[in-house]
């Protein structure tokens, strides 16, 4: 398959003006149109069984997809299906097992110090230093980058 840069190439070999002139003009049009939209991604909200009957009754009655209902209800897509596939979250049950493993990373949570963090080494302990790779020789074969 052949690549735009590729394509533009053989036209300049070709001497066609006209041609790289429109793709030229196309670029800028499509660059023109290029917008910055923010991300969708949602911070989620707790989950809940009420949330959790929500998400089936919105799966059961309408025809969204798992991305849309969690947009539409601030939660992760993950989080509605483990609802809709596992039937997770809908009880309050303390023993479930995403109940306890909620519980344990808050409980690690309150634990850690503040200070901590995930590089900070045990005091006493020297910085690793990594080792150095020796100078790669340049390979014969060719790849994309030479082109």
């Amino acid at each position: 398959m052949t690549t735009l840069k590729e394509f533009e190439e053989a036209l300049k070999a070709h001497g066609l003006r006209s041609a790289l002139d429109v793709l030229e003009l196309l670029r800028r049009r499509d660059k023109a149109k290029r917008s910055l939209s923010p991300a969708r991604r949602v911070t989620g909200r707790k989950m809940t069984p009420d949330l959790a009957r929500q998400i089936l009754h919105l799966h059961e009655t309408t025809g969204q997809t798992q991305q849309e209902i969690a947009f539409q209800l601030g939660v992760n897509q993950g989080r509605v299906n483990e609802v809709i596939k596992r039937g997770k979250w809908l009880t309050e049950n303390p023993e479930a097992p995403e109940a306890k493993a909620r519980d344990a990373a808050l409980k690690r949570m309150r634990d850690k110090p503040a200070a901590a963090s995930r590089n900070a080494r045990p005091p006493g302990k020297a910085a690793m230093v990594p080792k150095r790779r020796p100078p790669t020789k340049p390979s014969p074969q060719l790849s994309l980058g030479d082109f």
